[in-house]
């Protein structure tokens, strides 16, 4: 009996030097990023060959890659001024866009109001993600990537997206990168530091 409290004495006490040497060895939690709101408004002029859009339904969808991209929830896309009228497909659909996205903080940007707690999320933009993007959205994702994307903060952008003018087939949605976003609500998490 006194033999198995001695050894159980011994267990209970190098279980309790290893758990503190782990903490002691344990990289300290790193603090979150911090970003800051910066405002953009952008005309966005579709010009592809393979689907067309109306003004109001290509608003739509680059309301849908702004906020899956990381933009803040009040994202507005606004159907541009077309010939053909609500509804109605128009070759040469536009879109007026005002979005904010996050910058880092103390990037010398102009911004919008106080830093706040920010995170690196992955976004992945292929066939069915987000859930409406579709293979005749191929040309739109190649120029939003172009000409929307250099205004979000990014980290890591792997493009392997391939469009064939006029068909669906043969053509691949495939864009995935990191984007500075605004961490979710109540997230006490520690995350990685932010790198370049």
């Amino acid at each position: 009996m006194n033999t198995w409290r001695k050894s159980s004495a011994i267990v209970g006490s190098s279980l309790f030097l290893t758990v503190l040497t782990s903490a002691a060895d344990a990289p300290a939690v790193a603090m979150r990023d911090q970003g800051v709101w910066q405002k953009h408004e952008y005309s966005f002029a579709y010009m592809g060959f393979t689907t067309t859009y109306s003004c109001d339904g290509l608003a739509d969808k680059v309301k849908l890659l702004l906020v899956a991209a990381g933009a803040r929830q009040d994202a507005k896309s606004r159907a541009g001024a077309c010939a053909s009228g609500f509804g109605r497909p128009d070759k040469f659909a536009r879109a007026s866009l005002t979005f904010y996205t996050l910058a880092p903080a103390g990037g010398g940007a102009p911004s919008d109001g106080t830093p706040v707690d920010a995170v690196w999320r992955t976004v992945s933009f292929a066939y069915r993600s987000p859930r409406e993007l579709t293979t005749g959205d191929c040309e739109l994702v190649e120029q939003f990537r172009n000409n929307v994307l250099p205004m979000f903060t990014t980290r890591n952008v792997d493009n392997h997206t391939t469009c064939v003018p006029h068909q669906e087939s043969g053509s691949n949605i495939a864009l995935r990168f990191e984007s500075l976003a605004a961490a979710p609500k109540g997230a006490g998490a520690p995350i990685q530091p932010g790198g370049g």
